[in-house]
């Protein structure tokens, strides 16, 4: 198996191709069987058109299968049927068409005309168990209909059928058909309410164009929080027009102690409206009081000597804070919460308070439960590194858990504690979910200062059981982090979440009843020929049997 090593070598959108016997395994009743096609013989010696991917190898696994039925073919007459009465079902169509235009060739045109055949997405289903994010779907001779009770459920019930198609749906040029869906019926509906993934853009700066990217990619996996780290020691990435020095000045490097850069407001702004046409909300992280130079030395009257420190472009951690003891932090905090609320619409607002080795702990305390209550002033929950808890979670304040193998077990029971005291838990240990720990000693990006996390590792573990005696309730979900001190564009983040993020978007979207790694790797090797239609060049990991791919002509 090949090892991505490359730092710049995203593969072409070519057309991929499953090769291989048929896979057919069930796993707690959900039919997750693999579609390859084979070499059938048929009249005049052309081989036989591949079987449909079966309605249960999607990923993240659905909740309920019943296969059965005549396929439903997408051809150059199809019409994809929207609710008249519903402007986000008509977004979502076109959207729908958007992704399968190009590939397919067809006009595919959206209206809102009722009828009984092609692609009809349709809002208002009475199934209360669907909840704001479930869908059905139903495919057979003459159409497919995915319903839903809110329109987020109707987009996630579109990204699973994108996967029932062939992987050279997701080409970005045309493809010989055919286009079938297995026949039958799902129903699916999300284990936790929060299915998160994060982009440190403060070590090395991303685009626009970049972020947007990878939004799209979480978004397949029914991911539905983007976690966007806009502050640490090496950049800060965001104006803020009360203190614009921290933007043009500690926005001017990075890791190696390049450019840099910054978002403006109306770039940040269309990054979170990018966001939420994919059905994610943006939780952006202003990190303190640790992880802090890039504002320290933005201006001298934050540091407690009142002389400001030179821009950072290492990667050791820890050994900055803002200062306890002046006015002028709060003024600070208070300003820059003020403004990133207005510029959110979404709930949460992160404060970091992570590796704050520099800080003693009432001085922790004073500038973490400050920030706290700035946070609840401006609206906004609370959301925070673990370490939070060593201050005073206010009440709703959520901690993101980011121990791992070496953590304390003093460490650990403090978020326990916390958390049978109402503090909510988003989990993200790194020995599993840092997304930037290398795979092996051979891998060329990423860091291993959690340990190597190969794909089993990554997707073999239990949210509702991983923080032994934290209630059960108390866990909103599981978020996926990627630290950027190895990683400088697209093709790196590919190179480190594939395939790593979608087993943790499963891990927040599927039953308990549904995880076995011995099935999932089969789904998974399933979505290789997908990466490559959509121009990711995965980490193809020895443990996932992928299916061969034919050499990239040139």
């Amino acid at each position: 198996m090949r090892l991505h090593t490359a730092r710049r070598s995203a593969l072409p959108r070519a057309l991929p191709r499953l090769l291989g016997s048929l896979l057919l395994i069930t796993a707690a009743g959900v039919s997750t069987a693999c579609a390859a096609p084979t070499a059938s013989a048929v009249a005049g010696g052309a081989p036989a058109a591949p079987a449909p991917r079966p309605l249960g190898q999607v990923v993240p696994a659905p909740a309920s299968v019943r296969p059965g039925g005549t396929p439903y073919s997408l051809d150059d007459g199809t019409r994809i049927r929207v609710d008249g009465s519903s402007g986000e079902a008509r977004k979502i169509g076109e959207y729908l068409a958007g992704v399968l235009r190009p590939s397919t060739g067809f006009a595919l045109p959206v209206t809102t005309k009722d009828g009984s055949d092609g692609i009809r997405l349709r809002l208002g289903s009475r199934d209360s168990k669907l909840g704001a994010e479930g869908y059905a779907l139903t495919s057979g001779r003459g159409s497919v209909t995915i319903t839903a009770r809110k329109p987020a459920g109707l987009f996630h019930g579109v990204q699973t059928l994108r996967q029932l198609l062939p992987a050279r749906i997701e080409a970005d040029s045309r493809q010989k058909g055919p286009w079938s869906v297995a026949g039958g019926s799902l129903t699916d509906s999300p284990r936790y309410g929060y299915r998160g993934a994060m982009l440190d853009v403060s070590r090395h700066f991303f685009s626009v164009a970049e972020v947007k990217r990878y939004i799209d990619q979480m978004a397949l996996y029914k991911i539905n929080t983007f976690h966007l780290h806009l502050s640490d020691d090496q950049g800060w990435r965001i104006a803020i027009d009360s203190w614009p020095k921290l933007a043009t000045y500690g926005g001017s490097t990075e890791v190696g102690g390049g450019t840099g850069g910054y978002y403006t407001k109306s770039q940040y702004k269309e990054i979170v409206n990018y966001a939420a046409s994919r059905y994610l909300e943006v939780v952006p992280e202003i990190d303190m009081p640790s992880h802090t130079n890039a504002a320290l030395a933005s201006y001298a009257e934050l540091n407690c000597d009142g002389v400001a420190p030179p821009l950072y472009t290492g990667i050791e951690v820890g050994f900055s804070s803002l200062c306890a003891g002046k006015d002028v932090t709060y003024d600070f905090i208070d300003d820059v919460i003020g403004e990133m609320a207005a510029l959110t619409p979404g709930r949460y607002l992160h404060i970091g308070g992570d590796e704050a080795h520099s800080t003693s702990h009432e001085d922790y305390a004073k500038i973490m439960n400050h920030a706290q209550a700035t946070v609840g002033k401006y609206g906004k929950t609370v959301m925070g590194w673990h370490q939070i808890t060593g201050a005073t979670p206010v009440k709703g304040a959520v901690a993101q858990y980011w121990g791992y193998d070496k953590t304390s077990a003093a460490d650990r029971q403090q978020v326990v504690d916390a958390a049978k005291k109402g503090t909510r838990l988003v989990l993200s240990p790194a020995d599993r979910v840092y997304l930037d720990m290398k795979y092996n000693d051979q891998t060329v990006l990423g860091l291993k200062w959690a340990g190597l996390v190969e794909v089993q590792r990554s997707y073999d573990w239990d949210p509702a059981t991983y923080l032994t005696g934290a209630p059960k309730d108390a866990v909103l979900g599981v978020e996926a982090p990627i630290w950027a001190e190895t990683l400088t564009d697209s093709d790196d983040i590919d190179a480190m979440a594939f395939p790593r993020l979608p087993g943790a978007a499963e891990l927040g979207w599927s039953p308990a009843a549904t995880h076995d790694w011995d099935t999932y790797k089969l789904r998974l090797a399933a979505l290789g020929p997908r990466f490559t239609a959509m121009g990711i060049d995965y980490y193809r990991s020895p443990q996932v049997p992928w299916p061969a791919e034919p050499a990239s002509a040139g």
